[in-house]
């Protein structure tokens, strides 16, 4: 019965040594994610046949955006600066032809600026081009996303550092 109970105890002592090792590693790994910033942002690319208009809405980061272009976003000046961001960073050409971008507005929401702008006069799509350098000069890992709906199909680019630009065929 001694010897039972004295290895019931050494059981007891281990699992503790086991689950004090685990929770170390959980900490460790969540603050690994936690000093891991994110840098991405988000553009939802739609096709409105009515106006043969494609409208983008692009989300990113308030702090990243703001960073990059030194400017507070509280300022007056901030939505003339993200316009002409924009403008030098993502470009759009569809059927090999370049297309002109009209800013539309924008807004910052907490930690978010959404970005519209459109690109008029376009009547079907074969190849649509994009050039999407948003934050890529600021932040080494980032990554820009674009999802496109174009007559019922879905298509998705990513941008990262060497990879500016992308093409889709519909």
């Amino acid at each position: 019965m001694a010897y039972i109970l004295t290895m019931n105890k050494q059981i007891q002592i281990t699992m503790k040594k086991i689950l004090g090792i685990l929770g170390i590693f959980s900490m460790a790994l969540m603050m690994s994610f936690a000093l891991a910033d994110f840098y991405s942002t988000m553009t939802k690319v739609d096709y409105v046949e009515g106006s043969r208009t494609l409208k983008f809405t692009t989300k990113m980061n308030t702090e990243h955006i703001s960073n990059a272009i030194k400017i507070n976003s509280n300022t007056a000046a901030f939505e003339a600066e993200v316009k002409r961001y924009m403008n030098a960073h993502f470009s759009v050409s569809v059927n090999g032809a370049n297309k002109n971008l009209t800013f539309t507005g924008s807004q910052v929401n907490g930690e978010s600026v959404w970005v519209y702008f459109e690109a008029g006069d376009v009547t079907d799509i074969s190849t649509l081009r994009i050039k999407n350098s948003i934050l890529l000069d600021a932040y080494a890992k980032q990554l820009n996303l674009v999802n496109i709906a174009y007559k019922g199909v879905q298509k998705n680019m990513t941008f990262q550092r060497g990879k500016e630009v992308s093409e889709v065929t519909f």
